[in-house]
C-alpha cells in the first residue's frame, strides 16, 4: 500500500524549540503516489531547509497547491520553482492576474482552479475558491482511510471549508490540519468553531499556524488525545491505525 501522510515542513511553532521561527505555514502530501506540496511558507531557504530535514527533495514533487495569496503562504514559492521548474502549480482565480502570469512562465503545468471543486488527482481535489476575504481554497484528501482537509488559514471560515469538502466527497471528513485562523477570536466564537468541528462529524484536528493559543486550547479540551500536535516536523499517518502524530 502506498503512503498516505502529511509532514508539516513550515510553522510558525517549533516543538523541538529551534532557535527561530519565522511566520507561515507548508506541508508535504503523499497520496496515491503522488507528491504535493500544501503552501510554501514565507521564506525560500527556510522552507527548502525543513524539507530536507525531514527527508524531501523539491525535485520530486508533482504539484505545488497555493491555498491564498498572502505572503506567508506563498514566499517560499520562488525557491521551490528554481529547484523544480517543471512542477505543476494550482492557484485558484481569486489571485492576482499578474502573479497568475508570472508564476505561468516559471513552473510546468499552471492550474487556475474557479469557484467550483476541481479533481487535481487520484485523490486529491481542490475545495475550490472560497470568499474571504481574501479567498481562499482548501486541499481534499481521500486518504484510503477517510477524508482529510488542509486549510492555510481558513479565510472563508473553516466550518464553511469543513461543509464544502463533506459535499464533494459526499462523506464526512475525518481531519482537519493547518491554520484555523483563531488568533485574534473571542472565546465564544473559538468555542463555537470548535464545536461546529465535532458536529459536522469531524474525528481529528491538527490545529497550527494561525489558530492561536486559545484556538489550540480549545480543540484540546473538546478532542481530548484527538487534537494532534502541530509545529515542523509533526507528521500525520493516516493509514495508522487511529491516525497517529509523530515527530
Amino acid at each position: 500500500m502506498k503512503p498516505s501522510d502529511l509532514t508539516i515542513l513550515f510553522d510558525n511553532h517549533d516543538p523541538a524549540g529551534g532557535p527561530r521561527t519565522l511566520w507561515g505555514f507548508a506541508a508535504l502530501v503523499r497520496v496515491n503516489g503522488q507528491r504535493l506540496l500544501f503552501d510554501t511558507g514565507s521564506n525560500g531557504p527556510a522552507l527548502l531547509r525543513g524539507m530536507r530535514a525531514q527527508g524531501g527533495d523539491p525535485a520530486t514533487l508533482d504539484q505545488v497547491f497555493l491555498s491564498h495569496q498572502h505572503w506567508d503562504h506563498i514566499g517560499g514559492l520562488d525557491a521551490v520553482l528554481d529547484a523544480n521548474p517543471g512542477v505543476s502549480c494550482v492557484l485558484h482565480d481569486g489571485f492576482s492576474a499578474h502573479l497568475v502570469e508570472d508564476i505561468d512562465g516559471l513552473c510546468g503545468e499552471l492550474i487556475v482552479v474557479g469557484a467550483e471543486p476541481r479533481e487535481l488527482a487520484p485523490g486529491v481535489s481542490s475545495t475550490g475558491r472560497l470568499e474571504g476575504p481574501p479567498d481562499e481554497q482548501a486541499l481534499v484528501i481521500d486518504t484510503g482511510a477517510g477524508i482529510a482537509l488542509v486549510s492555510g488559514c481558513a479565510h472563508p471560515g473553516i466550518e464553511t471549508l469543513v461543509a464544502r469538502a463533506r459535499a464533494l466527497a459526499d462523506a464526512p471528513v475525518r481531519w482537519v490540519i493547518g491554520g484555523l485562523h483563531l488568533m485574534r477570536a473571542e472565546s465564544v466564537e473559538i468555542a463555537a468553531t470548535v464545536t461546529a468541528l465535532r458536529d459536522l462529524g469531524v474525528e481529528w484536528v491538527l490545529p497550527t499556524h494561525c489558530t492561536g493559543a486559545a484556538g489550540v486550547a480549545a480543540c484540546q479540551r473538546l478532542y481530548g488525545g484527538h487534537a494532534l500536535g502541530g509545529g515542523i516536523g509533526a507528521r500525520v499517518d493516516f493509514a495508522a491505525l487511529g491516525a497517529t502524530a509523530q515527530r
